[in-house]
C-alpha cells in the first residue's frame, strides 16, 4: 500500500473541569489558611469539651440512678459479677442518650460548615455556567481563525469573613427574626443621639413677669429687657434672636429686670452662681448695696453714699485659682434716680468716693445698685448691641424713609420712652428693621446701650434695689417678705 503525503490533523479538546474538581480545589486552598486552621482547632476543642462534659454528666446521672434502681435492691442475692455486668449495660444505654443530647452544639457548628460548603458549591456551579456560556459564544470564531483564546482571570472566592457574614442572621422584610437572635451576645446598637435644645432662659423670665404683672401695653408691663450679663460683662446684655450662649457651671450671671405700673418703675438686680468659689464676691457686692440703702435718706449727699459703698466693697478679698483679688467697685457704673416712664431721671448715685454733692430729696425714687469686679474696675462698650431706648427729651425730627417712620410708630405705641430690645420687636411681628433702627439711632431719636464689660477673664457681680424716700422712712420696693 502506498503512503499518503497528507498528515492527519489532530484536534486538542480542552479539559472541562467538573464542578466537583473545582470545588475541591477551592476547598484545599481555603483549608490551608490560618483562619480555617484556627477555626478548626477551636471547633475540635469545643467538641471535645462538650463530649467530656456529656460523659461526666452521664456517669453522675447513672450513679444516682444505680443507687435508686429497684432492680438492684431486688437482686441482692445475685453475684457481684452479674450486678456489674447489668450496671455496665445500663450505663452504656443512658450514656449514649446524654452524649447525643449534648452533641447538639457541635452538630450546629457542623451544619454551619455544611452551609458554607453548599454556598461554595453553588458559587462554583454559577461560575461554571457563566464560563460555559462565554466559551460557546467564542468557539466559532476560534475554529475559523485558529487564534489563541485569551485566558480569563479567575474570580477570587469569598474570604472566611465574608462566608461567616453570609451565614449570620439578618432581619427579614417584613421583620420576623426575634431581636435576641439578631444580637445573641447582648450588645445592641445605639439609637440616634440628639442634643437637647438650649433653653430660652431670658424669654421664660420675661413671660413670667408679664403674667404676674398682667401686661397691658403702656399701662403695665416690663420696664426694660431682662439683663443676663455673664462673667466680665457687667450690664446691658440680653440675648438677641439666634444667640446660642448657654449658662455654664462656672459662669456668673447678673439678672437685671424691671416692671412698671402706669410708668412707675421698679428696678431690681441680683447675681446667680453655681460654683461656690464666687461666694465672697457676691457677699461683697451685696453688703455694699445694703450699705448704700442704709446711708440713703433725705438731705443725704450722693457722694457720701458712694464713699460708704466703696469702703465696704474694697474690704473684701477673693481667691480664684490660686490668686488673690481685691473686690473693686466699677467706678463708671452707678445708681440713679427714677421718674415716671424714665429709668434714668437725672441724678446719679456713685459707688466710689467723690462725685456729685447733690442731696437726696423727699419723695424721690432711687435705684441703689453696686457693681464689684476682680478686674480693673472700669467697663467699656463691647459685643453686639441689644438694648435700645427712645430719647426722653427728643423733639420732632423729620424722617424721610417710610420704614423708619413705621418703626418709630411701633416704638411709640408699645414702648414709649421705656427701654426695649430686638427680641421684643420680633415678638411684635417686625422683620427687616435693622436699617430703620440704625437710622433712628443716627438721628438721635433712639439711643443704643451696648453691653458694658471689664477686661476678659475677670468676674463681675451686681445687686440692686429700688427705694422711695418717704417723710418718715425709706421703703424698699423691690424687697419684701418673699425676697
Amino acid at each position: 500500500m502506498g503512503t499518503s503525503d497528507t498528515k492527519s490533523a489532530t484536534v486538542s479538546i480542552p479539559r472541562v473541569p467538573t464542578i466537583e474538581s473545582d470545588f475541591r480545589r477551592r476547598w484545599r486552598r481555603w483549608v490551608k489558611t490560618e483562619r480555617f486552621l484556627a477555626f478548626r482547632s477551636h471547633s475540635v476543642a469545643l467538641s471535645r469539651a462538650n463530649m467530656a462534659g456529656a460523659e461526666e454528666a452521664a456517669s453522675f446521672g447513672n450513679h444516682l440512678n444505680g443507687d435508686l434502681d429497684p432492680d438492684d435492691r431486688e437482686e441482692g442475692t445475685s453475684s457481684t459479677a452479674e450486678e456489674a455486668a447489668k450496671k455496665k449495660r445500663r450505663k452504656k444505654k443512658k450514656g449514649k442518650g446524654a452524649v447525643s443530647a449534648v452533641q447538639q452544639e457541635p452538630d450546629k457548628e457542623a451544619a454551619s460548615v455544611d452551609e458554607v460548603a453548599g454556598q461554595l458549591e453553588r458559587q462554583a456551579l454559577d461560575e461554571k455556567e457563566r464560563d460555559d456560556d462565554d466559551e460557546d459564544g467564542d468557539g466559532d470564531g476560534d475554529g475559523a481563525t485558529g487564534k489563541k483564546k485569551k485566558k480569563k482571570k479567575k474570580k477570587k472566592g469569598h474570604s472566611i469573613t465574608e462566608y461567616l457574614y453570609l451565614t449570620a442572621k439578618v432581619q427579614t422584610d417584613p421583620p420576623s427574626v426575634p431581636i435576641c437572635d439578631l444580637y445573641p451576645n447582648g450588645v445592641f446598637p445605639k439609637g440616634q443621639e440628639c442634643e437637647y435644645p438650649p433653653t430660652q432662659d431670658g424669654e421664660k423670665l420675661e413671660d413670667c413677669s408679664r403674667k404676674l404683672i398682667k401686661e397691658n401695653g403702656l399701662n403695665a408691663g416690663l420696664a426694660f429687657p431682662t439683663g443676663c450679663s455673664l462673667n466680665n460683662c457687667a450690664a446691658h446684655y440680653t440675648p438677641n434672636a439666634g444667640d446660642t450662649t448657654v449658662l455654664q457651671y462656672d459662669d456668673i450671671c447678673k439678672i437685671d429686670f424691671g416692671t412698671h405700673i402706669s410708668g412707675r418703675i421698679i428696678d431690681c438686680a441680683f447675681t446667680v452662681t453655681f460654683n461656690p468659689k464666687y461666694d465672697i464676691l457676691l457677699k461683697a457686692v451685696k453688703d455694699a448695696t445694703n450699705t448704700g440703702i442704709k446711708c440713703a435718706g433725705i438731705d443725704v449727699r450722693l457722694c457720701d453714699v458712694g464713699e460708704a459703698i466703696q469702703e465696704v466693697m474694697e474690704s473684701y478679698e477673693i481667691e480664684l485659682d490660686g490668686k488673690t483679688y481685691q473686690v473693686k467697685p466699677i467706678r463708671n457704673l452707678n445708681g440713679h434716680s427714677i421718674g415716671p416712664y424714665r429709668i434714668h431721671a437725672g441724678k446719679t448715685v456713685p459707688i466710689v468716693k467723690g462725685g456729685e454733692a447733690t442731696r437726696m430729696e423727699e419723695g424721690e425714687v432711687y435705684a441703689i445698685e453696686t457693681f464689684g469686679s476682680t478686674g480693673k474696675g472700669v467697663v467699656h462698650d463691647d459685643m453686639e448691641c441689644s438694648h435700645y431706648m427712645k430719647n426722653f427729651d427728643v423733639g420732632h425730627v423729620p424722617i424721610r424713609l417710610p420704614r423708619t417712620k413705621h418703626l418709630l410708630n411701633v416704638i411709640n405705641e408699645n414702648f414709649g420712652t421705656l427701654a426695649f430690645c430686638r427680641r421684643w420687636l420680633d415678638r411684635l411681628g417686625e422683620s427687616k428693621y435693622l436699617m430703620a433702627l440704625k437710622n433712628l439711632c443716627d438721628l438721635g431719636i433712639v439711643d443704643p446701650y451696648l453691653p458694658l464689660c471689664d477686661i476678659k477673664g475677670s468676674y463681675t457681680a451686681q445687686f440692686e434695689h429700688t427705694i422711695l424716700l418717704r417723710p418718715t422712712c425709706k421703703e424698699v420696693f423691690s424687697r419684701g417678705d418673699d425676697y
